[in-house]
């Protein structure tokens, strides 16, 4: 029987982005990104697989992921200081929008599957996610790459802030698309 290692792979935050966009008026969408987030991908393997890039197995590896709600930022000022007050993520008193969970493998293709916390709420997400790549840094080092995407309804995380236009429409959307470039550093 074979002993299991683990292997650690850290957010590079300089080569990775927490994207999201929201349709506005019903017309167009408005997108905006966080700026401070951090994150860690934990791998279980076997020792000889741990020990070559050229065939990791990222399926079943432990995320974590969390972002600093107050630094949403849109372009707009603004827009900045609603969406970061209590009408929607509460930035003051909710500091923090985690993740926890797996990164699934199935027919070539990975999945992100777990929970999400927004605010105080707890929901299970599943987004398509993609290994965009490996390679070597720089200095060395082994790294990996996953572009992320899913969407989830705002009101199912307690940002249930609504104005109608005057046609009837939303001036914010319910959809909330997210979209994520991770680039990972293994340790060790």
């Amino acid at each position: 029987m074979a002993v299991l290692t683990s292997t650690k792979w850290a957010m590079d935050n300089n080569h990775s982005v927490a994207q999201f966009k929201v349709r506005h008026l019903g017309v167009a969408n408005i997108t905006g990104s966080f700026k401070v987030f951090r994150g860690e991908l934990i791998q279980e393997d076997e020792p000889e697989a741990s020990a070559t890039l050229e065939t990791p197995d990222f399926d079943g590896a432990k995320i974590h992921f969390v972002v600093d709600t107050n630094s949403l930022d849109t372009n707009q000022a603004q827009r900045d200081g609603h969406l970061k007050g209590p009408d929607f993520l509460h930035a003051e008193q909710f500091p923090e929008m985690t993740f926890e969970g797996l990164l699934r493998k199935a027919g070539g293709q990975y999945q992100v599957v777990g929970d999400l916390t927004i605010r105080d709420v707890t929901k299970a997400i599943a987004f398509d996610a993609e290994l965009t790549g490996m390679g070597k840094g720089r200095m060395g080092d082994n790294r990996a790459g996953f572009g992320v995407d899913g969407k989830i309804n705002r009101k199912d995380f307690g940002l249930v802030w609504s104005m109608l236009t005057e046609s009837g429409g939303l001036v914010v959307g319910e959809e909330v698309k997210m979209h994520f470039d991770v680039e990972l550093i293994r340790e060790g």
